[in-house]
């Protein structure tokens, strides 16, 4: 899967501070690549070697490249260098500091700017200092359900990611290609009849008194919209149930 060549994706940025899970580095890598983005820096990760870790491969699932392009740096600053506006993500507000907005609420204006824009997540533990909220222009909060609103780190970055994509533009969803073609009224009675056949032979449908069955049956094949693979199974049903008495 290539990743999608246009200048938003271009000047988007996703910030992990002090990580402490390969896995969830690698889960990151993956939410990014999925909506088109690549600029990962990681600020004093856990692990020194992360980026090559063997969990943190396994978990980015194909987005090996993403872990292989991203850097680390010693500090917040470092990691916001040549970005015009941040977006801390923290699910406790803060009394002081940046507005608090909803991403969905933020990115519609976000989004028709030429800024440089990072997504600056917290610890898996701990989240986010006041000091590194202070340093950001806006605080992201994901509404959830008051009783629990504990979101993996990953999950966290996939709704950004998502969210941002869509205020983007998105991308074009790609309808699923017919498999086949629809069955004629000829086809259709057709199976009807086989159908009719065997209903009869199991003592199902009595033709001395058939009432409504078979127009019912008709009424159901016509509203299914029946291909003509579709109509060869039913067919096909029909007979092994015929040579079965």
């Amino acid at each position: 899967m290539s990743l999608p060549s246009d200048s938003a994706a271009d000047n988007t940025r996703f910030v992990l501070l002090h990580t402490s899970h390969a896995g969830n580095v690698g889960a990151t890598a993956r939410a990014m690549k999925v909506m088109g983005f690549s600029d990962l820096v990681l600020v004093q990760p856990r692990l020194a070697n992360v980026l090559c870790h063997e969990e943190a491969i396994a978990m980015a699932s194909g987005a090996a490249d993403i872990l292989a392009r991203a850097r680390t740096v010693a500090s917040l600053p470092e990691a916001l260098d040549g970005i015009h506006h941040a977006c801390a993500t923290a699910m406790t507000p803060r009394d002081f500091g940046p507005p608090t907005l909803s991403p969905r609420q933020h990115f519609d204006a976000l989004a028709s700017s030429a800024r440089r824009v990072a997504f600056v997540f917290g610890t898996e533990r701990y989240g986010m200092s006041n000091e590194q909220v202070y340093r950001c222009h806006v605080c992201l909060s994901i509404a959830t359900d008051a009783r629990y609103g504990s979101l993996n780190l990953a999950q966290a970055v996939q709704i950004i990611a998502y969210e941002w994509r869509q205020a983007l533009g998105g991308f074009e969803v790609v309808p699923r290609t017919s498999d086949a073609t629809l069955a004629d009224g000829v086809a259709v009675q057709g199976a009807l009849d086989h159908w009719q056949a065997a209903l009869e032979e199991v003592g199902y449908l009595d033709p001395k008194a058939p009432k409504k069955l078979m127009p019912r049956l008709q009424q159901l094949l016509n509203r299914a919209q029946l291909t003509h693979d579709e109509v060869q199974i039913l067919r096909g049903i029909a007979r092994a149930v015929r040579q079965r008495h």
